[in-house]
């Protein structure tokens, strides 16, 4: 599916969210400052928005993007080439649930609007708790459901409706965006997904819902 909407998926993220992704990205990538992080995962790195915007902010020595996509990461690989930025990013083929890294291999992690996508959530997350270095930090950005009435209605009609008529129009593929819905709707937001952190091992746990709740930034340190 997602090999099917690479060559459209940069723009249906600006277009479907009105830009604002960006500015989620960047706030989520900021939470990482204080660690001065050196050797950074991307975790369903996708089409490298967030590796990119990483080496931007924080400057690192390195990042590493998975993704089980290679559709996604051949567009993640020409963007990064015309930046010049690739003696800085490596992207590679993998699964989130079986990395090839060794045990405490860097000093954050990060996922965005990805782990909603993991087949089985609690062993993607074992994994990223593995590859992190003991004081490492995980940051997670994922899509969630607005709590004011006024707001969640509206979202809703959106995402069930609009979002995946308007992907289908330009991505040419009929479920990719109807998933997007579902996914979002399953996904275990808010304190349950800390309460996911904390049994894994994360401690330091946090959320921070963004624009009235629809996008939410959690964090946790090993």
């Amino acid at each position: 599916m997602f090999d099917s909407i690479a060559h459209r998926y940069d723009f249906l993220n600006r277009f479907l969210s009105l830009g604002i992704d960006t500015a989620w990205r960047k706030k989520a990538i900021d939470t990482l400052r204080e660690i001065h992080p050196q050797r950074i995962l991307d975790v369903a790195t996708g089409t490298a928005d967030v590796a990119i915007q990483t080496v931007k902010q924080l400057q690192p020595e390195h990042v590493i993007g998975i993704d089980i996509s290679e559709g996604m990461l051949s567009y993640g690989r020409e963007k990064i080439h015309k930046k010049g930025l690739s003696s800085i990013i490596q992207l590679e083929l993998g699964d989130s649930e079986a990395m090839r890294f060794e045990p405490h291999s860097f000093d954050a992690v990060t996922v965005a609007f990805g782990v909603r996508n993991f087949q089985n959530l609690r062993m993607g997350l074992s994994e990223i708790y593995r590859v992190l270095r003991p004081g490492g930090k995980l940051v997670v950005l994922e899509f969630s459901k607005p709590t004011a009435p006024v707001i969640r209605s509206f979202y809703a009609f959106y995402m069930r409706w609009l979002a995946p008529t308007l992907g289908r129009l330009f991505s040419k593929n009929k479920t990719a965006y109807s998933y997007l819905d579902e996914s979002i709707r399953s996904f275990p937001e808010g304190n349950s997904f800390i309460s996911v952190l904390q049994e894994t091992g994360f401690t330091n746990t946090s959320f921070n819902r963004l624009t009235f709740g629809i996008c939410t930034i959690y964090c946790g340190i090993k």
